[in-house]
């Protein structure tokens, strides 16, 4: 996909692909183009070039399928403050074109996906932040879309109601739903993105998962073993998975491409060497190295 807004190049050749049950995450800087990239995937925006594909088929500003197959929840907040949340989600089925019986069975499986079932009556003035931002995914989630967006869902709640936001959205994609997620927090990405886009000044600067966008920048996981006092330098390098061990008495660092795969070998290795491990701790690299590596800025940069 491709937007230009007079001079500026706001999308240049976006392209990524999400496959149902996947949990797709868009991350970028502030002004790097995640918010003209959804408006476009959405249909709420034009696009200059390119195409967007809902389950196999075109879709446009102009597709009212499309737009059907699409649960968009927004940053800001798009609920009726003086309804309460089972009149929120009824007002919004009608919209969906829900029949009455499919729309009063549905409120009821949604507020229990997000956890507002003993506060379905409540006006939704009433509610903390975190239980609006959890009505405004159930609005997102009436009319059983394939695709869900929702962009920056954990903004501004306590980290109570996050959590409650994290667990629904790994249960919706455990049901199957292709889920397209941007957030300003590192480690909600970690936490859910099966895939990570990061995306900066327009383009897809690199994809794949944690692990792939680790390595593109050559970090490598570090195993902390506290010992006895005895070292096993020589053991631990002949394994092939070991690119370096360091350390002084009662303590090494091993370092290595994939510690899970890793650690049963290394331990092993100390302990035929006479080594005896008191404590073990694994470091792996996180994203935010490879966010600073790729754009030279912070996440809300």
């Amino acid at each position: 996909m491709r937007k230009t807004f007079a001079d500026l190049v706001a999308v240049d050749d976006v392209s990524f692909t999400i496959q149902a049950g996947e949990t797709y995450g868009l991350l970028g800087p502030n002004g790097a183009g995640k918010t003209t990239t959804i408006s476009m995937i959405t249909g709420i925006l034009e696009r200059d070039a390119g195409d967007v594909l809902v389950s196999g088929r075109p879709h446009g500003t102009t597709s009212t399928w499309g737009k059907k197959q699409i649960g968009y929840v927004p940053q800001d907040l798009a609920l009726y403050p003086d309804l309460s949340a089972r009149e929120n989600l009824r007002f919004f089925a009608r919209l969906y074109g829900l029949g009455r019986a499919d729309a009063r069975a549905r409120i009821d499986e949604v507020l229990q996906v997000v956890g507002l079932t003993e506060r379905a009556k409540d006006p939704v003035k009433e509610y903390s932040g975190g239980m609006k931002r959890r009505l405004n995914i159930g609005v997102g989630l009436l009319h059983r879309p394939p695709l869900l967006i929702l962009d920056e869902p954990t903004a501004g709640v306590d980290p109570q109601s996050r959590n409650a936001i994290l667990e629904s959205v790994s249960a919706l994609a455990g049901e199957g739903v292709a889920i397209l997620y941007t957030t300003h927090y590192m480690e909600e990405a970690e936490r859910l993105c099966d895939r990570i886009g990061i995306i900066d000044l327009g383009r897809i600067r690199a994809e794949g998962t944690r692990r792939e966008l680790v390595g593109l920048v050559g970090e490598l996981d570090r195993i902390s073993l506290t010992t006895d006092g005895a070292q096993a330098v020589p053991e631990l390098e002949s394994l092939p998975e070991v690119r370096k061990v360091g350390g002084q008495e009662g303590r090494m660092e091993v370092m290595v491409e994939d510690a899970r795969k890793s650690l049963p070998r290394v331990l092993a290795a100390a302990t035929d060497a006479g080594v005896v491990v008191r404590t073990v701790e694994v470091h792996e690299p996180n994203l935010e190295s490879v966010f600073l590596h790729l754009t030279g800025k912070a996440l809300r940069d």
